[in-house]
C-alpha cells in the first residue's frame, strides 16, 4: 500500500474519530432518544468514493471499535457493529451499481445502520417490541443521509486524492 493512501487513511480515520467525540458532545436536538447525525460517515463515504470499499470498510471498523473503547460500552459495540456492517453493505452495493448519487448511496446507509441497530435491539433484548421505534430511526436516518450525502459530494468533488 502507498504511502500516500495510508496517511489519507489515517487522517480520514482521525476525522470520523473526531466527529463522533463531537457528535456525543452535542445535546439531542429532537424528542427521540438516540437519533443522532453521524457525522462520522462523512469520512466513510468520501473513503468510499476516493478510496474504495475495502479501504471504507476499514475506516468505518476502526472508527466503530475505537469509539466504542474510548466513549462506549461493549453494548454500544454491539449495536455499532450490526448498524455499521449493514450500512456499509446497502452503500456498496449501491455504489458499484453506478446508477445512484452519493446522497442516495448517504441516506441508504443511513437508514440500513438503523435497520441493523433494530435488528441487533431485537436480539439482544430477545424482543420484537423496540421494532415499533424503527419508523422514527428510519425517518431520521434519511434526513441526516442528505446531510451527510450533500458533505460527503462536496468533499468528494473538492478535494484530489490520488493514491
Amino acid at each position: 500500500m502507498k504511502t500516500k493512501k495510508i496517511a489519507v487513511m489515517a487522517l480520514a480515520a482521525a476525522l470520523a474519530m473526531i466527529l463522533s467525540f463531537v457528535e456525543s458532545q452535542i445535546p439531542a436536538f429532537v424528542a427521540v432518544p438516540g437519533v443522532k447525525v453521524g457525522l462520522a460517515n462523512i469520512a466513510v463515504v468520501f473513503v468510499l468514493y476516493k478510496l474504495g470499499w475495502k479501504e471504507a470498510v476499514v475506516i468505518s471498523l476502526i472508527r466503530v471499535f475505537v469509539v466504542s473503547v474510548l466513549f462506549g460500552t461493549a453494548v454500544s459495540l454491539f449495536y455499532s457493529v450490526a448498524g455499521a456492517v449493514l450500512s456499509l453493505t446497502g452503500m456498496v452495493l449501491l455504489k458499484k451499481a453506478r446508477l445512484f448519487s452519493t446522497v442516495a448511496v448517504s441516506v441508504t446507509g443511513g437508514v440500513l445502520h438503523n435497520v441493523g441497530q433494530i435488528a441487533m435491539a431485537c436480539f439482544l433484548l430477545e424482543t420484537n417490541v423496540i421494532k415499533y421505534y424503527l419508523p422514527f430511526l428510519i425517518v431520521s436516518g434519511v434526513i441526516a443521509g442528505v446531510v451527510i450525502g450533500i458533505i460527503a459530494a462536496i468533499m468528494v468533488k473538492r478535494v484530489d486524492v490520488e493514491c
